[in-house]
């Protein structure tokens, strides 16, 4: 829910200012969220490094095999790929036993469907990868480190080409998690840093899954659309774009669909149905970092609010105590009680004077039980609510622009790392995150289906039509 002068907002001061790691989400600072490094990764050529992050991750054995091509690859390498391999004493990312693994083929059959991305396939040259790839079977030295170079260099390009920046109508509260052209590399750090590198590969861990599985709907049913439709698919593609790969721990609420998504270490870890705004109030595309949750909260009355349902009942005879409300004498962090009696309600109900209500904690604040908090200066945040009623309807646009949450309790469990009813009762207890977390504000009206594609109601208007 949307309103003013939140005092909670004083709060922020408590949660920690550490941005959280982005890589591949075209944040400014790169490295892999959570993700344990090491399998692929060494000091020098004979003997493999370990993990700088933690993690258990089996390093590969330091065979006569692996040390050879190390040594070619030592030979061969240049340019940015030198300067990366070196970093690694040369050790082989994509032959990490000796030979090019089965990660190498997936991969060229991506770079051969690249237009999928809206890329062309000729400049990664897949012809000549998957020419190198055969060469290296005969497992010489010198044409593993041929192909593993190559490899590398494709990748890095590809991979920055698939998350260059677009112009997404995006506010990035957060100026660290705005978009930057990803350099070859931060792409090949990332890939030399995720816990299980053939998988990465083969999942194209590097992008969104939300943004895989519609890019790969329009490839299929393309020829379906109308021009209308494929100009509407191209916009929530661009906007899923722009979404963070699943290797980062971080949140993304989908506006359109009015559902909540979560992931962390590679995948999806959970999804819930939300409310989001209503055409009048509408949820902003927006990017911040949730820093800290509000348990027991007070729920700031909008003074409209306040006029149109609160001050008629207390004309009617109503006591605030009895509504479960308090009146408060400012905005101000120091804001005093004030009497029922010394507020002019006539004038209230009339608009003619703004008063401030706020919501005592309890069963049916609309609040409910938490909130998860991002500052921003539009007061959007992810909140509990006590009225589940709204989540079973297919259109669930009914919140004055934050996201009321079907299952709080689980994102709090996910976000503070133990269960809302493990902590005091007090009210408006603020308790930061060990680690803030990214949350993407987004609108993808088109969305896959088994069958094809499927264009939800343009409720906001972004698309250019309802």
């Amino acid at each position: 829910m949307r309103h003013a002068c939140i005092p909670t907002l004083l709060l922020m001061a408590l949660a920690p200012a550490l941005a959280p790691a982005a890589p591949l989400s075209h944040a400014r600072k790169t490295g892999v969220s959570k993700a344990p490094a090491g399998k692929h990764t060494t000091k020098k050529a004979a003997q493999p490094r370990k993990a700088a992050t933690p993690g258990k991750i089996a390093a590969p054995k330091a065979s006569a095999e692996t040390r050879a091509v190390a040594v070619a690859i030592r030979a061969q390498a240049g340019g940015v790929s030198r300067s990366f391999y070196a970093g690694r004493g040369f050790w082989p990312l994509w032959a990490a036993d000796g030979k090019i693994g089965p990660e190498a083929g997936a991969f060229v059959a991506m770079l051969e469907q690249s237009d999928r991305d809206g890329l062309n396939a000729a400049k990664y040259d897949p012809a000549k990868l998957a020419r190198l790839i055969a060469a290296a079977r005969a497992r010489d030295p010198a044409a593993v480190a041929q192909a593993e170079i190559a490899l590398s260099n494709a990748l890095a390009r590809y991979v920055a080409d698939v998350r260059r920046p677009v112009k997404v109508a995006t506010t990035y509260v957060d100026t660290a998690l705005k978009p930057s052209r990803l350099r070859p590399a931060d792409v090949l750090a990332t890939a030399a840093s995720v816990s299980d590198f053939p998988a990465w590969v083969e999942v194209a861990g590097w992008s969104n899954p939300l943004y895989l599985r519609l890019r790969d709907a329009i490839a299929r049913n393309g020829d379906a659309l109308t021009p209308a439709e494929r100009r509407r698919a191209a916009l929530s593609l661009d906007r899923a774009r722009m979404l963070p790969s699943p290797w980062v721990r971080h949140i993304v609420v989908d506006a359109a669909s009015a559902r909540l998504f979560y992931y962390e270490g590679g995948r999806q870890r959970g999804t819930m149905r939300v409310v989001t705004g209503t055409v009048e109030t509408p949820t902003p595309m927006l990017t911040g970092t949730v820093r800290y949750a509000i348990l027991n909260p007070y729920w700031n009355v909008p003074t409209d609010l306040a006029a149109r349902r609160i001050a008629p009942k207390v004309l009617g005879g109503a006591k605030l105590a009895s509504l479960r409300y308090e009146a408060l004498s400012d905005w101000t962090a120091d804001a005093a009680p004030l009497a029922q009696s010394a507020i002019d309600w006539e004038a209230v109900a009339a608009g003619k004077q703004d008063v401030r209500l706020r919501q005592l904690p309890g069963g049916n604040n609309a609040m409910g039980k938490v909130k998860f908090m991002f500052p921003n200066d539009q007061g959007i945040y992810l909140h509990d609510t006590p009225d589940k009623s709204l989540m079973a309807k297919p259109d669930r646009h009914f919140s004055n622009g934050c996201v009321r949450l079907e299952d709080a309790p689980a994102l709090g469990r996910w976000l503070l790392g133990k269960p809302l009813s493990a902590w005091p009762k007090k009210p408006e207890q603020a308790v930061p995150l060990d680690q803030p977390v990214p949350v993407y504000l987004t609108y993808l009206p088109a969305t896959p289906t088994e069958g094809g594609i499927a264009f939800l109601p343009d409720v906001y208007g972004r698309d250019g039509g309802k």
